[in-house]
């Protein structure tokens, strides 16, 4: 039995690569600007990971009814912990963003 060569797993994904290359390069030469801008994209992922959160807890809810005790606090558990996650990253975006500001202003 003759085995694949792993380097053609890799080649659907290089489309992907490709096009996902150009917007990370252009966010690097941006410099402070590329770095507020990716701060922004952070925020919208944390806003939008928090927002899941909730909708799956609402979901879970108003499908499935009045739940036991044991399965709402579960339910719960992982909805804070999502919004935790999502917490974070708004703290992430915001720093990049004031680092970038500071950059900016010492900068130039």
């Amino acid at each position: 039995m003759r085995r694949q060569s792993e380097t053609l797993l890799l080649v659907p994904l290089l489309p992907i690569f490709l096009v996902g290359m150009f917007p990370m390069f252009l966010i690097a030469l941006l410099g402070f600007f590329g770095l507020a801008i990716f701060g922004m994209l952070m925020i919208c992922v944390g806003l939008a990971s928090s927002n899941e959160a909730h909708d799956a807890f609402n979901h879970d809810v108003i499908v499935h009814g009045y739940a036991r005790r044991s399965e709402r606090t579960a339910q719960a558990s992982n909805m804070r912990a999502a919004t935790r996650l999502a917490m974070r990253l708004d703290a992430v975006g915001a720093g990049m963003i004031v680092i970038a500001v500071i950059g900016l202003l010492y900068s130039g």
